[in-house]
C-alpha cells in the first residue's frame, strides 16, 4: 500500500468519524397492534420525537419465511409528512377474507423514516424501520388471549442423546416467549432460544446445559410471555416427562 492511498484513507477515516449522525426520530405508540374482529381496522400512533419534519413509509408483509402469502391488509397513510414534535395516526384496515376464522394470524408491520435531505456535508443519514407484530384475532375464539401462556403444555424429552424440553400450544393464540428454564433439583436451567409459539404447534427447545440437567419429580418451567400490551408476565408451570 502506497503512503498516497494510506494517506487518504485515513482522511477517509476523520471523516467519517466527525460525521453528524442522525438516529431514529420516530416512535411507535405500542410494541404490537392487535385487530380483533368484529372490528375492521385497528390503529398505530406514530410521533415524530426529533425536531426536524420527515417521511414516514408503512406496509405489512408476511415475514421472510412467508412471503408468498397473501396480505389481506393496507395501512393508510401508507406515506406521509410528520413534522418534528407532531403525530400522526396509522390505520391498518382488513379486508375482511382469507384468514383463519378459528385461530389467529400473525404478520409484520413496519415503519420506516425518510429523512430529508441534510443541508450540510460530511453529514450520514439513517433510514431507520422498526418492525412490529401484527395480529388478526377472529371473533368468539375459545379461551381468553391473557390465558393462552398458562395452557402451554411442557415435557422433558431426550432428543439425540440429548435432553430437551417439548412445549406445546393447544390454544388458538399465539404466545410470545421472552425467556424459560427448568427449575429442577433445586437448580435453574435456561433454555435455548425460546420464540413464538403458534396456535396448535410444538416446538423444542435445548437446554443450554443439558448434561448436567436431570429431571426430578416435581420440576417446574420458570418462563416469560409478552402479553397483548407490550408487558412481561411471569408464569410457573408443572414439568411432565
Amino acid at each position: 500500500m502506497t503512503l498516497t492511498l494510506c494517506a487518504r484513507l485515513a482522511v477517509a477515516g476523520s471523516l467519517m468519524l466527525s460525521s453528524s449522525l442522525a438516529w431514529a426520530g420516530i416512535q411507535l405508540g405500542g410494541t404490537r397492534v392487535i385487530l380483533a374482529a368484529p372490528a375492521k381496522e385497528a390503529s398505530l400512533p406514530v410521533i415524530n420525537r426529533g425536531a426536524e419534519d420527515l417521511m414516514i413509509q408503512s406496509w405489512v408483509d408476511a415475514g421472510e419465511n412467508d412471503s408468498a402469502r397473501d396480505v389481506p391488509f393496507v395501512i393508510t397513510p401508507a406515506l406521509a409528512r410528520l413534522d418534528g414534535g407532531k403525530q400522526q395516526s396509522l390505520r391498518v384496515l382488513y379486508q375482511g377474507q382469507g384468514l383463519p376464522t378459528d385461530k389467529e394470524s400473525v404478520f409484520w408491520l413496519s415503519v420506516q423514516e425518510i429523512p430529508q435531505k441534510s443541508k450540510g456535508q460530511n453529514v450520514l443519514q439513517i433510514a431507520i424501520r422498526q418492525r412490529i407484530k401484527l395480529f388478526y384475532r377472529p371473533a368468539n375464539l375459545p379461551g381468553k388471549a391473557a390465558d393462552a401462556a398458562r395452557g402451554l403444555g411442557w415435557r422433558w424429552i431426550e432428543r439425540d442423546g440429548k435432553s430437551a424440553v417439548e412445549v406445546t400450544n393447544p390454544t388458538a393464540y399465539h404466545v410470545s416467549l421472552s425467556g424459560a428454564r427448568i427449575r429442577t433439583g433445586g437448580q435453574d436451567h435456561p433454555l435455548v432460544h425460546v420464540p413464538m409459539l403458534a396456535p396448535g404447534t410444538t416446538a423444542v427447545f435445548a437446554l443450554k446445559d443439558a448434561a448436567n440437567a436431570r429431571p426430578v419429580q416435581g420440576a417446574t418451567v420458570e418462563f416469560e410471555n409478552v402479553n397483548d400490551y407490550g408487558g412481561t408476565d411471569r408464569n410457573s408451570a408443572p414439568l411432565s416427562f
